[in-house]
């Protein structure tokens, strides 16, 4: 829970994500490594005071985390480094990009995808449910409500109106001084009990959630490699990661990071 006197430093947190984003529009092109946009986005926390709360960040089982940003291209879903390939971004390349910055002791997390200069029409719907799911999603955190009302408004759109797949066995939390806290957001309704456990407790005003569908084209599993972080999609669909920092008030949910829907889904053009 957040108290009200600290709302407008996590504000301006989530304000230096939106603003890293909307330079980052402006320089991804056909042609750029994965190393030289993780570059780009470090010279970019500099600039506005902030560290990367993803650099160095440690899993049990995994190393460090490598990348300023994480880098998910195609079917990468999360978690993609700067490492993890050296082939360029090419056009019609769909690459999640997901900032993490620590300013002035205060989390901003936010994620988008772009096309690289254009793509079909599966991709373009399928980044279209990942915006429009997290809209809804939002639309739905209401004080006094239930966590899973969440859940139940992504998987209806994604799912059920759209036709693509939730990935399982990720999804959103809490945030604040610390990158990680409670609660769990599941992206889909449990299916047996314990399943999700906090499903059931309320949305209430002060906390402060990081809220993120993670979509499929045609799978709701995912493959990694050893102790690598990428996550893939298990069948090698393409895949989409829309997130967003949320402060539940009790007038209802206040999107931080609205100005992420002004972007555009095609860049480099």
């Amino acid at each position: 829970m957040i108290e009200p006197r600290d709302q407008e430093a996590a504000a301006a947190a989530a304000a230096c994500v939106v603003t890293i984003h909307r330079r980052l529009v402006e320089e991804l092109r056909p042609g750029l490594t994965l190393a030289h946009i993780d570059a780009f986005i470090a010279a970019q926390l500099h600039d506005l005071g902030c560290t990367s709360c993803f650099k160095g960040y440690k899993v049990r089982g995994h190393p460090p985390f490598p990348s300023h940003s994480c880098l998910s291209v195609n079917d990468c879903v999360v978690h993609g480094t700067h490492d993890m390939s050296d082939r360029p971004i090419a056009e019609g390349d769909l690459l999640s990009v997901d900032i993490g910055v620590k300013h002035k002791g205060w989390i901003g997390d936010a994620a988008w995808t772009y096309a690289i200069r254009g793509c079909d029409k599966l991709a373009a719907e399928l980044m279209q449910a990942g915006r429009e799911s997290l809209r809804l999603g939002i639309e739905a955190m209401q004080p006094g409500r239930p966590l899973v009302d969440w859940a139940k408004a992504v998987q209806q759109h994604v799912e059920k109106r759209c036709g693509f797949c939730l990935v399982r066995g990720l999804g959103g939390h809490g945030y604040g001084r610390s990158l990680h806290a409670a609660p769990y957001v599941a992206n889909t309704v449990p299916t047996y009990p314990g399943e999700w456990s906090e499903a059931w407790s309320l949305w209430r005003p002060g906390m402060l959630v990081a809220v993120e569908p993670m979509i499929a084209v045609g799978t709701t599993e995912t493959r990694s490699e050893g102790s690598a972080w990428p996550i893939y999609t298990a069948d090698g669909s393409l895949s989409v990661h829309h997130e967003a920092d949320v402060l539940i008030t009790a007038g209802g949910p206040v999107n931080l990071t609205a100005g992420l829907f002004d972007l555009p889904d095609i860049v480099g053009t």
